[in-house]
């Protein structure tokens, strides 16, 4: 009974160099940021890259009706 009583004291207070975390903990730390970091990043640059692309598309086609008029026209 004491010993729980002493483990329930000393978990309750606990400091900060008695809390360690040991490397395996921080890798997983680090390698679920590395995924936010890339994942934040990609939604991003598709963000910024969609109306490029939406505009290259329109280009495109534009292009192609005209030359499509134009052979017509022959």
């Amino acid at each position: 009974m004491l010993r729980i009583i002493f483990l329930a004291l000393s978990l309750l207070f606990a400091l900060d160099a008695q809390a360690y975390v040991g490397p395996g903990s921080g890798i997983g730390l680090l390698g679920s940021l590395w995924a936010w970091v890339i994942g934040i990043f990609v939604v991003l640059m598709s963000l910024l890259i969609w109306p490029l692309r939406w505009m290259m598309r329109r280009m495109r086609k534009k292009a192609q009706a005209r030359s499509a008029d134009s052979s017509a026209g022959d």
